[in-house]
């Protein structure tokens, strides 16, 4: 989640995974969504056809075939692009690790090989590990709705930066995202209705089946706990561990399996308030930290005062290209990678409170990746949200529900009733779309990990997560920042390490702290915000 649901910033994205396992002769012939999934025709086994991605990587590639419509599988097919990287201990090897990113949008065959090295090291030495492109994202059969990146930027432009303000900016948004939906709507309609993430869900089974897995291991931060969650309550008996990380509920990503939404998705979720809260630590622990936080005003009332004020001078006084809006945005994407990002926010914040355009800070090096670096417009995650989770339908409500959101959440408020929007004049709806039972048995517990301070998914969802599911432990991170796996904790590690090696869960009410708390010093690692995945900004 960085900026908006639909991506107009377009930053780069990074890291993927992926590990082949011969086919069991069980696998031989056809087989058949099982019952356990939905009664389905049988579907053609897939093949990967593993190939080192580029000379002298350490990743595999293959592309994966699969029915756009798994009612009708001998239909229209579509490609998953997929990638793995083998365990570092290959004699000591349990099986395959599948990894998604979050997002919606996120393609893991950029984003696992940049976030590679945030697995637990026991994690990468014991699995395979697998990520993929979902449908409808990146190097898979892609959602694309302009002709070239000339007119995908040309529609970018014609929208403003974080979110409308003003009656003018209002309309000019909800044009925008009209045209952009009519646009795809004329492109492929078809794929359009089958991004779901019942449809992934399946497609994570037929991967699990190809590389020979009698059950799943399976790792998802943010959006990919609800595909976690939908994989679960389709297969549960197919379920060896699987761990969600920054949870988002799933009766609230589902509005309780209502069509009638009277609240857009994030605020059903509550990412306003968290992203308030968080921001508030923010502003206490920079106040707290003149040395190390380069906006502090000597103490956290002070501090907060201060962003107060800058918020409110900006409104009237944009500094360059940065609005109000463009750096309510940014304040909240940066609160994700708590470092570098909160030292780097607090840069930016501080030259603007002195009326200068704040420098891009130093990009790390980039990293070898194995597949190029896809189209990613802001339509795909796009489809896969509006396609899945109800939002309200009439683009008028969203103000008045602005409002209402900024007085309990102030600024984040005004920043996430908007990510939604678009989903207003959305031109389709998912024609297979999983709204629960939320709570089938699986084969084994599920570990659920949740952050008390995460400016995307609040850390009551991960609470509302282990409620919803049959047979979830709850492991919480007392810091900071979206998702534990990209804001590390080595006490969090090694709980998740024991649970995919032998079942081990933590036990109840266990509580981790971060290894470096905010503008601290003491740990350095770079690239991290491009491995980030949630459910909206990018």
């Amino acid at each position: 989640m960085r900026g908006s649901v639909f991506r107009g910033s377009r930053r780069r994205s990074g890291a993927a995974v992926a590990a082949m396992v011969a086919f069991s002769t069980a696998l031989a012939g056809q087989h058949h969504v099982a019952a356990e999934g939905g009664a389905t025709p049988s579907v053609p086994p897939l093949k990967l056809d593993w190939r080192v991605c580029v000379q002298d990587s350490p990743y595999d590639c293959a592309t994966a075939r699969v029915p756009l419509d798994y009612s009708r599988p001998r239909g229209r097919t579509i490609e998953l692009a997929v990638i793995k990287r083998k365990a570092t201990g290959p004699g000591r090897r349990i099986g395959t690790l599948f990894f998604n990113p979050g997002g919606p949008g996120g393609p893991g065959t950029l984003q696992m090989p940049t976030g590679y090295d945030f697995f637990p090291k026991e994690v990468r030495e014991r699995f395979d590990i697998v990520s993929w492109d979902p449908r409808g994202v990146g190097n898979s059969t892609a959602v694309n709705c302009f002709a070239s990146p000339e007119e995908a930027e040309t529609w970018n432009a014609s929208k403003p930066a974080g979110f409308p303000v003003g009656r003018q900016e209002r309309k000019a948004w909800v044009s925008a995202y009209k045209e952009l939906g009519r646009l795809c709507d004329e492109r492929d309609p078809e794929l359009l209705r089958h991004v779901s993430t019942e449809d992934t869900a399946r497609d994570l089974d037929q991967l699990r089946r190809a590389v020979g897995d009698p059950k799943l291991n399976y790792l998802g931060i943010s959006y990919g706990t609800i595909l976690g969650a939908t994989y679960a309550n389709l297969f549960p008996s197919r379920v060896r561990a699987m761990t969600l990380d920054s949870n988002i509920a799933p009766t609230a990503w589902t509005n309780h399996a209502s069509d009638d939404a009277r609240l857009p998705t994030f605020l059903r979720m509550g990412s306003d308030r968290s992203a308030a809260a968080t921001l508030d630590q923010f502003l206490k622990l920079c106040g707290s930290d003149a040395a190390h936080c380069a906006f502090s005003a000597g103490s956290p009332q002070a501090t907060r005062s201060k962003f107060d004020r800058l918020m409110n001078r900006l409104r009237k006084h944009p500094v360059g290209t940065w609005t109000y809006a463009r750096t309510v945005g940014d304040t909240v994407s940066s609160l994700y990678i708590v470092h570098p990002g909160w030292t780097q926010l607090a840069a930016r914040l501080q030259d603007l409170w002195q009326g200068r355009v704040p420098q891009p800070p130093a990009a790390p090096a980039a990293p070898s990746l194995p597949y190029p670096v896809p189209y990613l417009g802001e339509e795909q995650a796009g489809a896969v949200l509006c396609g899945d989770s109800p939002n309200p339908r009439d683009p008028r409500v969203y103000h008045p529900l602005e409002e209402a959101s900024a007085a309990r959440a102030g600024d984040a408020g005004r920043f996430w009733t908007w990510a939604a929007e678009p989903c207003a004049t959305w031109p389709a709806v998912a024609a297979h779309r999983y709204t629960g039972p939320w709570n089938k048995r699986t084969a084994n517990p599920v570990l659920v990990v949740g952050t008390a301070y995460d400016p995307s998914t609040p850390y009551r969802d991960a609470q509302a997560m282990t409620r919803e599911l049959a047979d979830a432990r709850l492991l919480t991170n007392t810091g900071y920042g979206h998702t534990a796996l990209l804001n590390p904790s080595s006490c969090i590690n090694a709980h998740e390490s024991r649970y995919f090696i032998d079942g081990t869960l933590p036990r109840p009410g266990t509580k981790c702290e971060q290894d470096a708390p905010p503008f601290s010093t003491s740990l350095t690692r770079t690239g991290a915000s491009s491995a980030a995945g949630g459910p909206a900004p990018r």
